[in-house]
């Protein structure tokens, strides 16, 4: 039911009052100066309120692209600290950009400016953000907007949704030639860092990132099974690693000679805090004469081995802890003499 009341202001000006009743629904009403804007208002709104868009669009109009990050930085942010200083400085920069709006404002239009601005800003002397950094500036607000869509309500569909991310550039893939594996081995063992060795066998063996290495605890590993468990990774999901050959090697020795004042394998000087082996590590590689090679490609070295010796996609993405198949295509090319006989064997198989 839908009614339109003329009232007459103070100053002597007709008013036209429009309410809207539905049953199983609070009222709604909004003032017009014409009584036309007021009927077309009930049947916008009528039809809204049966499709389920109008609180919706009322949430919008309330809060702002402030009210939003705020609320999802207190909920979403505070429950997950890895990406906390990445994101509150992405959330910092959407706030000054165009945390005034209302909800109802963010658009498309907005969002691929917002994208552009990104892109061309200088955020140092000559230097701009990168297409991958840019990227990953909108998943962080797309990920905050989406959730304001599908439980808060606030918003009917996700603008960032419509809108084209930079192209990123094709993931590095940098891994160690037998040589430079030799030579880098070799300058770990000299190194003043006893810990280094064992670390980078650990990450070629096994694909860990550097941060999951240095933060094992002897609690995670069991050598007669020949495994041990990541409780904290990326994706924030358990991983099971094997661990075999040297890597069962250098761990079975040092479990022999570990710290007692610490529960982690690799301490720094502070017992509860892992060991910094950045300059070790660069320092290594420096003796060893291998160039533009950083530690995080000791995790691609591992990826490339896998595939040059016949592992498919889905178990370097398995191996590696990665949900999708996407981060591991990038090793495609070198599984070529895999491929190649899965595809004689089908061959073989219809052909003779």
């Amino acid at each position: 039911m839908a009614v339109i009341q003329e009232r007459t202001t103070a100053d002597g000006k007709i008013k036209y009052r429009a309410l809207v009743r539905l049953k199983g629904y609070p009222p709604q009403s909004a003032t017009f100066e014409r009584k036309s804007d007021a009927k077309k208002w009930i049947q916008d709104t009528e039809s809204d309120i049966r499709n389920n868009r109008h609180f919706t669009k009322a949430e919008a109009k309330k809060h702002t692209i402030s009210d939003l990050i705020g609320r999802y930085e207190k909920l979403v942010l505070s429950l997950n600290p890895k990406n906390l200083k990445n994101q509150k400085t992405h959330f910092v920069w959407w706030k000054n950009q165009i945390g005034c709006y209302m909800l109802s404002d963010l658009n498309p239009a907005m969002v691929s400016q917002c994208r552009d601005d990104l892109l061309s800003e200088e955020i140092s002397a000559g230097r701009k953000r990168s297409p991958g950094t840019v990227a990953r500036y909108m998943t962080s607000m797309s990920h905050a907007v989406s959730l304001a869509v599908r439980e808060w309500e606030w918003l009917e569909s996700n603008p960032f949704s419509r809108v084209r991310k930079p192209t990123e550039p094709r993931g590095r893939v940098r891994f160690l030639d037998e040589e430079e594996r030799d030579r880098l081995l070799a300058a770990c063992q000299t190194s003043k860092s006893k810990a280094l060795y064992p670390i980078v066998i650990l990450a070629i063996s096994t694909g860990m990132r550097r941060g999951e290495i240095l933060n094992l605890k002897w609690k995670d590993i069991d050598l007669s099974r020949s495994r041990l468990v990541l409780h904290e990774t990326k994706n924030n999901e358990r991983r099971a690693v094997p661990i075999v050959g040297l890597a069962h090697q250098v761990l079975s020795k040092l479990s022999k000679v570990r710290r007692i004042d610490s529960l982690l394998i690799f301490p720094g000087s502070d017992p509860e805090k892992p060991l910094d082996i950045h300059t070790a590590f660069n320092t290594a590689a420096k003796s060893a004469n291998i160039m533009d090679f950083h530690f995080h490609d000791l995790r691609h070295t591992a990826a490339s081995y896998l595939a040059m010796n016949g592992a498919t996609l889905a178990e370097i993405a398995e191996v590696l802890g990665h949900k999708t198949l996407q981060m591991v295509k990038r090793y495609a090319h070198l599984s070529d003499a895999h491929t190649t006989s899965v595809v004689e064997r089908m061959n073989s198989k219809i052909f003779g």
